[in-house]
């Protein structure tokens, strides 16, 4: 049988309301010694606080609400690596929503965290929309955006440059040589990850001298596997002559590669491929996948750090942009 408050203040000696305002963190009516006694018999007795009736008496539930388009992606599945960590080792549950990208999904899993009083909100991956901002404010609640970010609404977030970031991976293939580069992107009118990552690819080949006509951009709705795929065929029947592709994800670079095979396109000497987010899936791919990093894990890590910092003081944090970085693989050819 499992011990119950009451079998701690028996062993510790004291009375059940003494033993509730110690587990409680009620900072009067009792001295040090007798909160070493109860803490003592906690651990002896292997005590665990039922949660529920913890959150009765101090108003919390110790839970968090997380929401994200995709909570099976892969790239998904990194970020709420990091954000469970952090919550477990802070002694709280998370409750992951799948919104699908669906906006009345969305606002219905908010009003469900609502009526569950979780004490923050992390947001990930998708356009924080005003209807979304109002239903969060409404919650009375901390939030931070990952994987996202809003110029309107100011919430704190943790991020990538993604203009940065496809900057620097369409200056890697310029610096190897190539000069006819293609980008496999998502959408334009994605102003989170589609737009910003046409714009650093854009920007770099104005940088380097390099005609924005000799490096076409194929866009797709999303950024899936089956997007790179079906964006590789159109890339291929146009006969561009391009000696590199930038794509917009791994997931669409995975695709691309998988097409290239089928079509007896060699990847990297007949066509060089770099991808973005060096998801799992970057190692396991033949060719081992040349890509540039967000380091996804350690980003949803500091968005829990980030949220918990203002579920204790009450005010949000500053963002944090994340740094990346090439890791190279065998997908890209030297030029030059």
């Amino acid at each position: 049988m499992k011990p119950t408050i009451k079998d701690v203040a028996k062993h510790a000696n004291v009375s059940i309301a003494t033993v509730s305002r110690i587990l409680n963190h009620t900072s009067v009516g009792y001295s040090a010694k007798t909160e070493k006694l109860v803490m003592e018999a906690v651990k002896e007795l292997d005590y665990r606080p039922n949660a529920v009736a913890r959150g009765l008496i101090n108003n919390k539930t110790q839970t968090i609400g997380v929401l994200f388009p995709d909570v099976s992606g892969m790239l998904t599945s990194e970020l709420l690596y990091g954000v469970e960590e952090v919550a477990h080792r802070l002694g709280h549950s998370v409750i992951f929503c799948n919104t699908s990208s669906s906006g009345k999904k969305t606002l219905d899993y908010l009003q469900l965290l609502s009526e569950k009083r979780v004490e923050g909100i992390i947001f990930g991956s998708s356009v924080l929309t005003e209807a979304y901002y109002e239903a969060i404010v409404a919650m009375n609640v901390p939030a931070v955006l990952v994987s996202t970010k809003s110029k309107k609404y100011q919430l704190p977030y943790v991020k990538v440059d993604d203009k940065d970031a496809a900057y620097t991976a369409t200056a890697y293939l310029i610096q190897q040589g190539h000069r006819r580069i293609a980008m496999l992107s998502g959408n334009p009118e994605d102003s989170v990850a589609g737009k910003p990552r046409i714009d650093g690819f854009k920007e770099a080949l104005r940088d380097y001298g390099l005609k924005g006509e000799d490096s076409p951009v194929y866009a797709a709705e999303g950024f899936s596997y089956e997007d790179g795929r079906s964006l590789f065929a159109r890339l291929i029947e146009a006969a561009t002559g391009v000696t590199a592709v930038f794509a917009a994800s791994d997931e669409i670079a995975v695709g691309a590669l998988s097409t290239a095979y089928q079509m007896n396109i060699r990847v990297p000497t007949e066509l060089s491929i770099i991808g973005y987010d060096n998801l799992k899936i970057s190692e396991m791919a033949i060719p081992p996948l040349t890509t540039v990093e967000q380091p996804l894990w350690e980003m949803g890590k500091k968005a829990a750090e980030l949220l918990f910092e203002g579920m204790e003081t009450g005010t949000p944090g500053k963002s944090i942009i994340m740094p990346h970085r090439i890791i190279e693989r065998q997908s890209v050819k030297q030029l030059v």
